[in-house]
């Protein structure tokens, strides 16, 4: 069984067979997925998906890309929806400094903003790191009695040490696959154990053989074979070891 821990089914792109996808996943042998918001609306979405679907939990928080708009309405709003017994983080929040479709300084005060939510509220983050590593860390120390994941990981060898020395966990999409991902074999390899987790970032980063194509979380099984050859263990090795890191880090 597979646990994808981040997945976006209130995107729009599943918006034409939302419910005739998710309803194949538990014969796909997805177990759990957790569904982040992106903003206020999103975050009433995921709760929603939640609600509906018993395999399917839900996180709540604002993306840097909606950073302009964590305001303390909106903070108001993400907080009540975490008090929800299917809310198990706050999510997906963070830096994000390729794109900067929100001012670096904004994106900051949302991000601090919510991880001191988080700490208020003990849930664990769902953080997004694009090109912000350093502003990353720095946040993130701040906060020493968070626990968190870097989920899409994409930093290096070093930094991945510096992330699990803080207790925080690592999270691997299908980006492990590509061809240019030529830093992942060794960091996947060198992950402790009991930090690693997978997941899909549906519907964006299809795994090689469908890279280009809208991604499901049907596709986990292509990253945990990645992780598997990787670590030298063998696919359901990889599923049941992601598995049980997920359950333990959402406590569900």
């Amino acid at each position: 069984m597979y646990f994808d821990t981040h997945a976006h089914y209130d995107d729009t792109q599943f918006d034409e067979d939302r419910d005739l996808i998710l309803s194949k996943m538990p014969h796909n042998g997805i177990d759990l997925i957790v569904n982040p918001g992106s903003n206020v609306l999103s975050s009433e979405a995921s709760v929603e998906l939640a609600q509906r679907y018993s395999f399917i939990w839900a996180a709540a928080g604002i993306h840097p890309h909606e950073a302009k708009q964590c305001n303390p309405e909106a903070l108001q709003k993400i907080k009540e929806l975490c008090l929800h017994e299917k809310v198990v983080a706050i999510g997906e929040i963070g830096l994000d400094y390729h794109y900067d479709h929100s001012p670096r300084d904004i994106q900051k005060m949302a991000l601090y903003a919510q991880l001191e939510l988080a700490a208020s509220l003990d849930l664990p983050v769902i953080l997004h790191d694009r090109e912000a590593h350093e502003d990353c860390l720095t946040a993130v120390r701040a906060f020493p009695g968070i626990k968190g994941v870097f989920h899409c990981y994409s930093g290096s060898l070093e930094m991945a040490k510096q992330i699990i020395k803080m207790g925080w966990y690592l999270s691997f999409t299908g980006s492990i696959t590509f061809k240019n991902a030529r830093k992942a074999p060794e960091i996947v390899a060198w992950v402790p154990s009991d930090r690693i987790m997978i997941e899909t970032d549906a519907p964006y980063m299809a795994p090689v053989p469908n890279r280009g194509k809208r991604n499901d979380s049907a596709n986990l099984y292509f990253i945990a074979q990645a992780v598997g050859e990787m670590r030298g263990i063998t696919v359901s090795e990889a599923a049941e070891l992601t598995l049980k890191n997920g359950k333990r880090f959402f406590g569900v």
